[in-house]
């Protein structure tokens, strides 16, 4: 092992399908001689970040990779409930099985995942106790997902207070703190290159029935396209009520606490629930970060 690796402190931030990209920034580091060893992160950020302190994110990675929309659709179990949408559970319970039940104190990367306690409205640390506990709670949506209890709390997703939570690592000794921000409004991605990437992953054989159900979930997400009746639908509302929060609130953090260096990811990389689109995630991921750390090392 090189002595010489400069130690990581990863932040890892909320973002929906767009945290794929994390993957990327992750394999980027490894490959390029960064030691990881801590990670915090909120919503998708969490759930990337657990998966990996796990040792499991090739696994996870293979499987993100064959999610076709119509996967998607299966793992969302309708919860009936005012609360939120979807229970959460069976895709909890897909994750538990790829990856295996995990205690955080055991994980040989110090984790935090945070969340939301929406009686206390306040910002909850989760750095022990189960993965999937923590993990469950840091990506409950709101209206998306029900909440999670857990130790006498309700918790929500952390990306209604903290998007990007610099706040965990700041007592780690690492070389280098590394945060990435995937609510970036700039943009160095075309519309046209991310249409394009969009259609190369669904250009899949699918026979009638199942694009008749494709669409009837597209519509759900985008809304009718029609200019006379040119209204979000209420998925799509909630979700960029959401990110136009989650971006006022990275800025605002990331001013309060900079981290070393940042790595944003722009919004238009993709919808938030566009989760059949690991390939083209994860490379703009990988690319991204080589681009910005090819800028810090000039500049060190």
């Amino acid at each position: 092992m090189d002595d010489d690796r400069k130690t990581v402190s990863l932040i890892l931030g909320s973002g929906g399908a767009r945290g794929y990209a994390h993957v990327g920034v992750i394999e980027w580091l490894l490959e390029n001689h960064y030691d990881i060893r801590s990670i915090a992160g909120s919503s998708m950020g969490a759930l990337v970040g657990g998966i990996y302190a796990a040792g499991e994110l090739d696994t996870f990675k293979q499987w993100i990779l064959a999610l076709s929309r119509t996967d998607v659709i299966r793992f969302l179990d309708f919860s009936f409930s005012s609360e939120g949408l979807f229970k959460g559970e069976r895709i909890i319970s897909v994750l538990k099985e790829l990856v295996g039940e995990h205690e955080i104190r055991e994980l040989p990367v110090n984790f935090t995942a945070v969340a939301a306690d929406i009686e206390r409205q306040k910002e909850i640390w989760l750095s022990d106790g189960p993965l999937f506990d923590a993990i469950r709670a840091s990506i409950a949506v709101p209206t998306i997902f029900t909440p999670h209890e857990y130790r006498g709390m309700r918790l929500l997703d952390g990306g209604l207070l903290n998007p990007v939570p610099v706040m965990p690592t700041l007592r780690d000794r690492n070389d280098l703190t590394i945060a990435v921000n995937l609510n970036a409004s700039h943009s160095g991605l075309s519309v046209a290159k991310v249409k394009a990437a969009e259609n190369d992953e669904i250009r899949n054989s699918r026979n009638p029935y199942q694009q008749r159900i494709l669409d009837f979930i597209g519509s759900l997400q985008r809304g009718n396209k029609n200019p006379a009746y040119a209204r979000l639908s209420m998925l799509e509302l909630v979700s960029s009520s959401f990110e136009t929060m989650q971006n006022a609130l990275s800025k605002l953090k990331i001013a309060a606490t900079p981290p070393d260096v940042l790595i944003e990811i722009p919004r238009s990389a993709s919808r938030a629930f566009e989760f059949h689109r690991a390939s083209s995630l994860i490379k703009i991921g990988y690319e991204r970060t080589a681009t910005v750390m090819e800028i810090w090392q000039q500049t060190t």
